[in-house]
């Protein structure tokens, strides 16, 4: 295998753990984002700088994504453009992507589709969502003197870092193509969720479950996001927030 990964988006929560779990290696890890202040800065979206990043690289850890993804499509055809024949694509998705509605899943089913048909080999990986981003989820829902949830949607979180192992690990292997999603160890209503962020905040406020109509709400209520029979996670979104409720939003330019 090549020693050279460039990892797309590395600026973002997740990659940079994912590139301090390769840096663990002996491979060399480059970091391909817009924010970067290293040799690597380029933009995606535009073409900049990709390929000059992408050269001599075995791997590539596709990463960056800028929900609600409008951009994501046209930034992953870039990046697949620049890479050279036998380049293992190693791709972070959602799971339910392939039967959901929402927009933004579609975009990371659109993405796997070009990764699929690029002709290189790659690995997928589906999870469900972060704790990081659940507890921003709550946070922003919390805010109102009365909180509203979504009657019926429930959500199965999952930890960063052990997302990034699992990224890593599948970069130092052989391309696998879709491989097992991953999901966290508990399916939680989002009344739970949201419970369980105001509790690790120390308040009390009342919450009410409102129905939401619509083909995408039907979706989250039927579970389409979730993993229960691949519940590979270890640690708990109580858990997660027992080690201090994240002040900043999860959402960040890559």
């Amino acid at each position: 295998m090549n020693g050279t990964i460039l990892v797309t988006g590395g600026t973002g929560l997740l990659g940079r753990q994912v590139i301090a779990e390769l840096q663990r290696t002996d491979q060399e890890v480059r970091d391909l984002s817009r924010s970067t202040q290293g040799p690597y800065r380029g933009d995606l979206v535009t073409g900049e700088g990709v390929t000059r990043a992408a050269e001599g690289a075995g791997t590539v850890v596709h990463l960056a994504s800028k929900p609600p993804g409008k951009t994501d499509v046209q930034a992953t055809r870039n990046l697949l453009k620049a890479l050279k024949p036998g380049t293992h694509v190693v791709y972070i998705s959602i799971v339910g992507v392939d039967r959901h509605p929402y927009s933004y899943y579609q975009v990371k089913r659109a993405c796997e589709d070009l990764v699929e048909a690029s002709g290189l080999p790659y690995t997928i990986l589906r999870t469900t969502q972060f704790h990081d981003f659940m507890a921003s989820l709550a946070r922003s829902v919390a805010r109102s003197p009365i909180v509203p949830v979504p009657a019926g949607w429930a959500s199965q979180p999952i930890a960063i870092p052990e997302v990034a192992a699992q990224l890593a690990a599948l970069a130092m292997g052989d391309p696998a193509g879709l491989v097992a999603d991953m999901g966290g160890p508990q399916v939680l209503t989002l009344r739970e969720i949201v419970e369980l962020y105001l509790t690790a905040e120390g308040r009390h406020k009342p919450i009410v479950e409102l129905n939401v109509p619509g083909k995408v709400s039907a979706a989250f209520r039927a579970g389409y996001q979730l993993a229960p029979q691949h519940a590979v996670g270890r640690i708990t979104f109580e858990e997660f927030l027992k080690g201090g409720v994240p002040s900043t939003s999860y959402f960040r330019k890559a």
